[in-house]
């Protein structure tokens, strides 16, 4: 019987549960998976911190300012914008996630005073800038 030898089929070793099918079914996350994982929470970091450090900004301008300049500029009092300030830094405090509500709300709230108030206030303290 020359013809009748039968050859070994030879089979990956598997680690206990099957290695190739681990592999395709994505059990094991990827390098990429944990990069965009990571680049993710660094955006958000970055966005939460430059959202309070806006605030702090908007909230140190209106405490160095006039009191009488917001009203004559038409604009909320100098303690309702401090009042409005402190608590939108406290929400982005609380929020802790740069797109939760609280937060959304605190940077709007920063977003006004730092685009509308502060300009006004600014001009009619030192004159128009040429």
């Amino acid at each position: 019987m020359c013809g009748a030898a039968v050859v070994p089929v030879c089979e990956p070793p598997s680690s206990g549960r099957g290695a190739l099918s681990s592999r395709r079914s994505g059990a094991r996350p990827t390098k990429l998976g944990r990069v965009n994982t990571n680049f993710a929470g660094t955006l958000l970091l970055l966005l939460q911190l430059a959202a309070a450090g806006m605030t702090v900004f908007a909230l140190v301008h209106a405490i160095r300012q006039r009191p009488d300049a917001f009203t004559a500029v038409d604009k909320l009092t100098k303690p309702a914008w401090i009042a409005i300030l402190a608590v939108a830094l406290l929400f982005l405090w609380i929020g802790q996630v740069p797109y939760s509500l609280l937060s959304l709300i605190a940077i709007v709230a920063t977003g006004v005073y730092l685009a509308d108030v502060r300009p006004k206030v600014d001009e009619i303290q030192r004159g128009p800038r040429w």
